[in-house]
C-alpha cells in the first residue's frame, strides 16, 4: 500500500511540475502543452496485483488542443483548473500517508 501512495504522490508532483511549465510558457510561440498520466499504469498494476516496489512511472503526453496563430496551444484556464485539482489531490494523498503512518505507529504501540 505504501508504494501505491508513493507512486500517486510522485505522479501528482510530476503533474504539478508539468502544469507549471505549461503556464510558464503560455506566451512562448510554438510551445506545445503537455499533460501527465500515471493513473492508467497505476490502475493496470493494481489490477494485475503486481505493484512494483519502485512504483510506476508517469508518462507525458502532448496536448491535442488547437494551437493559436503563434503555434502555442496552452489553455491558461484549463491549466489553472488542473493546477487547483492537482493541489487538492496532493493534499488528500498527503493526508492518507499521514493517517497510514499514524496507524502503523499506533499498531507498534508508540504514543
Amino acid at each position: 500500500m505504501s508504494s501505491v501512495l508513493a507512486t500517486t504522490l510522485d505522479g501528482l508532483a510530476t503533474r504539478q511540475s508539468v502544469i507549471a511549465d505549461n503556464i510558464a510558457n503560455v506566451d512562448t510561440p510554438g510551445f506545445r502543452a503537455v499533460s501527465v498520466d500515471f493513473e492508467s499504469s497505476l490502475s493496470a498494476a493494481l489490477q494485475r496485483g503486481e505493484m512494483p516496489t519502485s512504483g510506476v512511472s508517469a508518462s507525458t503526453l502532448p496536448s491535442n488542443a488547437p494551437a493559436g496563430t503563434d503555434g502555442n496551444n496552452v489553455d491558461l484556464r484549463q491549466e489553472t483548473l488542473s493546477a487547483v485539482q492537482t493541489q487538492f489531490q496532493y493534499q488528500m494523498m498527503t493526508r492518507a500517508v499521514s493517517d497510514r503512518f499514524s496507524l502503523v505507529r499506533t499498531a507498534a504501540g508508540a504514543a
